[in-house]
């Protein structure tokens, strides 16, 4: 397997370019970047794009990064989504230099506040959320001051103090940064610093009532740690002020500089953390790593490969303006990824049975077939073929149109790897319904015989129907199709009720000692992953990964 680092794209981005000017300019020795999650959910593929961002370009200047948890609100987080992101770095390919936590920070934190404080740049505010917001103003109107802006030092410190102590209630107190309520920049009226919360918190417990804005941790947390290119998405562009602001103000040591990338936007993925979660909350989906789900543990227990995502995130490249990208492009690298390393083999989804009369009764042969024609490494395997075999319902019709070249009455074709048969009668069940074949199968036509008396159109696969192994196939579609939304619906009203169909059939009988994890090709049907968490010694569970082909090219996008 290639390391996370290697194969990279030859194409360069804008932050790298402000990387390497910082270096030859000797304004960063050492490049320090880092990714810093909230434990609030788990991580979705918009998240993959900025791990691959901030590890790559720190191994690539030969320099470090530190996965931080910004744990700054514990109303919503949780050491499940702690252990689970650092399980999905860990599969992505990468490994962080440090672990750290905001909470790390919290009394460095707390004592930078009292700085400010004592400097006059901040004050305790007694406005509900509700005033806030009126007196903020608009983007054409100043804001107003809060009563609290002009309180003394020593009562500023006093109320902070028993902010602290926990003698208010949720709600009651807030810190303020005193920075400029005309500002245009709305973020820069007076943004909040700290608010109350009685809350329990995953790693300090109890010894905090008090918890800090993610505008004021996360520089701080980036100062502390000596960050060098703190790397984030655009929606923090107006917050950059601020970044500078905070580190500024609480006269840190070591200063930091943001930029901001445009955030990955994929056509038919929910990007949203929250909706995720409502899915999740609502039994929509099962789990945060359900397959359809664009969560890189869903994109995992899908099928997806650690790879085909890191080139995935390299090749769509870093830039300022949000866009969207075509989900064909993941697509396309996944079977890129996927077509030298799965074997092909033949699984049925939807069976009908087929007898072949002519065929000796009580009789078994193996034949060859090799296990990827386009990588001759992965050897040949044996298949099991008798007189009676399952093909897929979808590939006889019992009054086909013109150029149907698969099985009908009178017609023959060729089994993959086997013989031509020809369909001689079609059983059928007192409903109408069509439940069984009967044909004859040439023997001079035996698959690498050099046969060459005739050729026939349409090749079907197959599994004998004596020694086929049991399999449930789900084929996944996108929860949400981006053309297909009307206005008005809410968000649960608007899910795919296509996006899981479930088929039971049978797979070839050498995949019964198959494992959660591997991945194959089926013949015509696509690249399957088996389910590691519902696959047991009962049933085996295939992912679709992703259909077959498409005429979708990257780079002709």
């Amino acid at each position: 397997m290639e390391s996370a680092t290697e194969n990279k794209s030859s194409s360069s981005n804008f932050i790298r370019h402000i990387v390497v000017d910082d270096l030859q300019s000797g304004r960063v020795q050492e490049v320090v970047t880092r990714f810093p999650p909230e434990p609030n959910g788990y991580l979705h593929i918009g998240h993959a794009k900025s791990i691959c961002l901030n590890f790559e370009l720190a191994d690539e200047f030969k320099g470090r990064t530190n996965l931080r948890f910004d744990d700054t609100n514990p109303l919503k987080e949780d050491t499940e989504y702690v252990e689970a992101i650092q399980e999905d770095v860990k599969w992505l390919g990468f490994q962080w230099d440090e672990l750290r936590f905001a909470s790390d920070y919290f009394e460095e934190m707390y004592n930078r506040a009292v700085l400010l404080i004592k400097k006059g740049k901040a004050y305790v505010c007694d406005l509900t959320a509700e005033q806030m917001r009126e007196m903020r103003g608009t983007l054409t109107e100043p804001g107003k001051e809060s009563p609290g802006r002009n309180r003394s030092v020593e009562d500023n410190l006093d109320l902070f103090a028993r902010m602290r102590a926990g003698e208010f209630k949720d709600g009651e107190f807030v810190l303020r940064a005193k920075m400029d309520m005309a500002s245009p920049n709305i973020s820069l009226r007076d943004p909040v610093l700290y608010r109350i919360a009685h809350t329990h918190h995953h790693r300090t417990g109890d010894d905090w009532c008090i918890y800090p804005m993610y505008d004021y941790a996360h520089p701080l947390g980036d100062a502390i740690e000596g960050i060098t290119h703190s790397i984030c998405t655009l929606e923090f562009e107006d917050h950059r002020p601020l970044y500078d602001w905070v580190i500024s103000e609480c006269e840190m040591e070591a200063t930091p500089r943001q930029y901001e990338f445009a955030r990955l936007n994929v056509t038919n993925t929910i990007m949203s953390k929250r909706y995720l979660k409502q899915l999740v909350d609502e039994g929509v989906v099962d789990g945060w790593d359900d397959p359809r789900m664009p969560t890189i543990s869903g994109m995992r227990r899908r099928g997806y490969t650690p790879e085909a995502l890191r080139t995935f995130c390299r090749e769509i490249g870093v830039a300022k303006s949000n866009s969207v990208v075509d989900e064909r492009n993941l697509e396309f690298f996944i079977r890129e990824d996927l077509k030298l390393k799965a074997p092909r083999t033949m699984a049925v989804l939807k069976p009908l049975k087929v007898v072949i009369t002519n065929y000796p009764e009580g009789q078994t042969e193996w034949l060859d077939a090799e296990n990827n024609s386009e990588n001759e490494e992965m050897g040949m395997r044996q298949i099991p073929f008798s007189r009676e075999i399952y093909i897929e319902q979808d590939d006889f019709m019992e009054s086909p149109p013109k150029k149907y070249f698969r099985l009908f009455p009178g017609n023959e074709v060729r089994l993959k790897h086997a013989y031509f048969i020809t369909c001689q009668d079609v059983v059928k069940d007192e409903d109408g319904n069509v439940v069984e074949l009967h044909c004859t199968y040439d023997p001079e036509t035996k698959s690498g015989s050099g046969f060459t008396g005739r050729k026939v159109k349409g090749t079907i696969h197959w599994v004998d129907a004596s020694a086929a192994v049991p399999a449930q196939f789900r084929l996944l579609e996108p929860l949400i199709i981006d053309e297909a939304q009307e206005e008005g619906k809410s968000f649960l009203e608007k899910i795919n009720p296509a996006s899981l169909v479930v088929e039971h059939g049978y797979v070839e009988p050498n995949m019964a000692e198959t494992k959660g994890g591997d991945k194959y090709q089926f013949f015509r049907h696509g690249y399957f992953n088996v389910d590691p968490k519902d696959s047991d010694g009962e049933m085996l569970v295939f992912n679709r990964i992703v259909s077959l082909k498409s005429s979708f090219n990257p780079a002709q996008a």
